[in-house]
């Protein structure tokens, strides 16, 4: 079937804009940089949202909510914070007619109301660690606006926690990077992430250290997925997080933000689609099989309707396409864009053989099956395509992967994909000199690929690439 989408060889950003659109994922906002999510784009980032509830949850964490405004005061008392985002933010001067005594500025992130409130509710050793999780919309006014990779306002959670030490605060930051973001990118989103600690640089304005999680897209750059930040006790200082320990001291809170976002949906796509549009891993898709009848002949519609009620029954996510007034090519095409797992297709000459068609978007395979095997083997196909996924995507990473020793190599080797070379190496002007060729350290890693505890840990690696 002849693809309906740019090629991927042939411009890349033209073939994500193209699937964006053509799988009925988003469209553009009335102002430029926002987005309107549509209901199928909406339905992915629903599961990616149910999927990481359960695993912050899982880490103690609870969800609340803080207001979308926050003075400009609150920014300008963490003066690396504020020059971090100062020239993202949009800000409200005028209000009800008149203009405002002070500045509100729309939440670009929000370290700083939050810490206002854990101030307020945090006196006794007894109230930490306090953990919370938002789930919300931030604006962060851009300039290049990509839809899902980089939009003005976009949908987020940020997570903030406050910790009677550092140590207990370093653990929780590890723990959310792999227990919630890792866990769920390589288990559900099947994309291998890369986890490491940030440099000085590329930290959170703000904080001590930043921990990521970087995937690698379809054309070798990488993209920053998820990142958990300690942040010392400066925002603790700033908004009185403090509190008496067992002894009756005052102290001083230590604390962290997490986040991750609906860039994630780009992931998604750029990690996994191919010229014939999204691929979505069945752990994920809001549809693991569509039904497709073929023609409404001989009793065919009763059985596409029983074999829909059959999967359900055998736990799979289902719709029936019985839109047998548009043309089955059309149909099977726009499936095969959104990228559902498996497509069932049911008309009355493979019935009337007892068989049905399975047709497996990861692959391309057909294959047909009984009408009474059908259900079963749909079923124990999606944890074998979620497996073959990620398999696949650890391949590409790997193979687009290059051991080096020298900056230049470096940034030859970050034309197609990452590169890998001491983190010595780039002492001095190193990162620069990178960053000359828009080249960047995305992660450092110790040499077994664990995170390290420091920068100047001996025998660090530097994870370097393109990135979003």
């Amino acid at each position: 079937m002849a693809s309906v989408l740019t090629p991927q060889a042939t411009d890349f950003p033209r073939w994500y804009q193209d699937v964006v659109a053509k799988a009925e994922l988003a469209d553009n906002g009335p102002v430029r940089g926002t987005m309107v999510i549509r209901p199928y784009g909406y339905s992915i980032w629903e599961r990616m949202q149910a999927e990481m509830d359960a695993r912050i949850k899982a880490t103690g964490a609870k969800n609340a909510y803080f207001p979308l405004f926050i003075p400009m005061s609150y920014f300008e008392r963490e003066a690396e914070h504020v020059e971090g985002f100062s020239p993202e933010l949009a800000v409200v001067t005028h209000a009800g007619g008149k203009e405002l005594e002070e500045p509100i500025v729309v939440r670009p992130t929000s370290e700083t109301v939050i810490g206002e409130y854990m101030g307020k509710w945090t006196q006794s050793y007894r109230d930490l660690p306090l953990l919370l999780n938002v789930w919300g919309n931030v604006v962060r006014w851009e300039l290049r606006p990509r839809l899902f990779l980089r939009t003005t306002e976009f949908l987020w959670q940020e997570g903030h926690t406050a910790h009677v030490d550092e140590a207990d605060a370093a653990a929780f930051a590890r723990r959310i990077l792999h227990e919630a973001y890792e866990d769920f990118m390589v288990n559900v989103l099947a994309i291998p992430v890369q986890v490491g600690r940030k440099t000085a640089s590329e930290r959170f304005p703000g904080a001590i250290n930043t921990l990521t999680c970087e995937g690698m897209m379809g054309d070798g750059k990488s993209l920053q997925m998820g990142t958990s930040h300690e942040l010392g006790q400066n925002f603790a200082r700033l908004f009185g997080i403090d509190y008496l320990d067992d002894t009756g001291t005052q102290q001083l809170a230590w604390t962290t933000s997490w986040g991750s976002s609906a860039r994630m949906v780009g992931g998604l796509i750029m990690g996994h689609g191919d010229d014939q549009g999204l691929v979505v891993p069945p752990a994920l898709a809001p549809v693991q099989a569509a039904v497709l009848l073929v023609k409404d002949q001989e009793g065919s519609g009763d059985a596409a309707r029983r074999l829909a009620a059959e999967l359900v029954d055998a736990g799979v996510k289902v719709e029936l396409d019985d839109r047998v007034s548009t043309s089955f090519g059309r149909r099977a095409t726009d499936w095969e864009l959104k990228g559902v797992p498996v497509r069932v297709e049911v008309g009355p000459r493979d019935l009337a053989e007892g068989m049905v068609t399975l047709a497996l978007r990861h692959s391309g395979e057909k294959r047909s099956v009984s009408v009474a095997e059908a259900a079963p083997t749909v079923a124990a196909l999606l944890p074998t395509i979620q497996a073959e996924l990620l398999a696949r995507a650890t391949a590409r990473r790997d193979e687009s992967t290059a051991e080096v020793k020298t900056v230049e190599e470096a940034v030859e080797a970050a034309a197609t994909g990452w590169a890998k070379l001491p983190w010595d190496a780039l002492a001095g002007d190193g990162e620069a000199r990178l960053g000359r060729d828009a080249v960047s350290v995305r992660c450092l890693q110790r040499a077994d690929g664990t995170v390290p505890d420091a920068d100047d840990e001996p025998g660090l690696v530097a994870i370097v690439g393109r990135s979003y």
